[in-house]
């Protein structure tokens, strides 16, 4: 006897098919959890310095050692996980939803709003990530809010260009026309039914981007524009650790590790999502 299974399940046996997805999910919530927890998890207070203790190396009382101004490593690498998600889901949510909104307006609308939109998108990724980000925190400041704002202005044209191009490929299908030829409302045809068919693509796409975010982010911070000290961010953590590299390799090696561990996580956390959201690639 053949068991029907309905298209949600085949979803969730398509995903826990995936160990690489499962291996990257269970590691991107270990790192949440750390997070939310880090005034229980971490052993000091980040910011509470010791310069008799300064460049310790790994020891029972600091397992990763200390910084040049005493400060113990893991607890700042603990609390530095809150900044780089809090950036990272947060401004890829920005670039989500203004990107969408954007991609979705010009290409219903299509003639002179379109070109006025994509043509304003194309000049915006005309310029590196890194440089525009530069840019735009330079003129707003270096604060965590204007870190954000800057980094999902970063994320909304590749948002809005997705958006754009699965637009065009719904607006002329069987049910879009059909919802026309009642009547509906252009906003009830965009969100009741064109929306939730390209929304899989974009949920893919904003999984993968947080691990961009989160890598900006720890260049900004690299160059002195992220989220000013003694936050303990990663990426400040390795800027710091740049000058006594020699004495205290661990500082910078620590942080760069927590960003690689972190961004692999989203990559293997994405790529499973993509698969079971596309039915050419679940196998089931």
């Amino acid at each position: 006897m053949r068991i029907e299974i309905s298209q949600s399940q085949r979803m969730w046996l398509a995903f826990i098919r995936n160990r690489t997805a499962i291996a990257g999910g269970v590691i991107a919530v270990l790192i949440f959890l750390t997070a939310v927890f880090a005034p229980w998890i971490a052993p000091y207070d980040p910011l509470d310095q010791d310069p008799i203790f300064r460049l310790e190396p790994g020891n029972e009382d600091h397992w990763l050692g200390t910084d040049d101004f005493g400060r113990d490593v893991l607890s700042r690498l603990i609390w530095g996980s809150r900044i780089s998600l809090v950036i990272g889901f947060a401004s890829v949510l920005i670039g989500m939803i203004a990107g969408t909104a954007l991609g979705m307006i010009a290409g219903y609308y299509r003639g002179r709003v379109e070109t006025l939109i994509m043509r304003g998108i194309d000049v915006v990724m005309s310029f590196p990530d890194l440089i525009l980000a530069v840019a735009i925190t330079a003129a707003l400041g270096a604060t965590l809010a204007n870190l954000v704002i800057t980094l999902g202005i970063v994320m909304t044209p590749g948002f809005a260009r997705m958006a754009h191009s699965a637009l065009l490929s719904m607006r002329e299908r069987e049910f879009v026309l059909a919802a026309q030829s009642i009547g509906a409302r252009d906003r009830r045809i965009i969100f009741k039914h064109i929306f939730p068919n390209i929304f899989g693509e974009l949920l893919v796409a904003a999984t993968l981007w947080v691990g961009v975010a989160i890598r900006l982010e720890a260049n900004l911070a690299f160059i002195g524009l992220g989220v000013q000290p003694p936050t303990p961010t990663w990426g400040n953590m390795i800027r710091e650790g740049v000058d006594v590299l020699i004495n205290a390799p661990g500082i910078s090696v620590y942080s760069g590790l927590c960003i690689l561990v972190t961004i692999l996580a989203f990559n293997m956390l994405g790529d499973g999502v993509r698969d079971m959201i596309d039915p050419r690639l679940r196998g089931i």
